[in-house]
């Protein structure tokens, strides 16, 4: 078992399978080194995560289903790899898109569930740039949408 795997089972979680895309784009594009992976949206074994932050669902909420983006994120990262995490070098860059209403501020505490956990999960190879940004809706109503931009070795 690999640090990662072990950092991940002592936190009960695991990678699910990468997401299928749902319209007329690939689940991520590799040039060179850097992999950019299309937005991920929250989901969990129940299903999608869905609701506007201030309205529906809470901070602590949100930053679980932004947890739940990174683990998408971290499956297409895998899949890219041909199932070899190891080739992941680091995290260079997340942007959040939390779904929230007008007066709703915390972003980037919602956004936090998915830095925290990388950061977790790779240590320093996890730190990343970031933009948390609201939206008005996401697709399907979700929660919380993230993309990521990766480097591999």
């Amino acid at each position: 078992m690999t640090d990662f795997d072990t950092r991940l089972a002592d936190l009960g979680l695991s990678l699910p399978d990468a997401p299928a895309p749902a319209a007329n784009y690939v689940p991520f594009v590799q040039s060179g080194a850097m992999l950019y992976v299309s937005g991920q949206i929250c989901q969990d074994e129940n299903g999608l995560i869905l609701g506007k932050l201030g309205a529906d669902l809470d901070t602590a909420a949100g930053a679980k289903a932004a947890e739940r983006c990174a683990l998408s994120l971290l499956a297409q990262v895998r899949a890219a790899c041909g199932g070899d995490l190891s080739k992941l070098k680091r995290v260079v860059k997340l942007t959040g898109f939390v779904n929230s209403t007008p007066e709703f501020t915390e972003q980037p505490k919602v956004v936090n569930g998915a830095s925290d956990l990388m950061v977790a999960l790779l240590g320093d190879a996890g730190r990343h740039a970031r933009s948390a940004v609201s939206a008005a809706s996401l697709p399907l109503g979700v929660a919380v949408e993230i993309e990521g931009i990766f480097e591999l070795s």
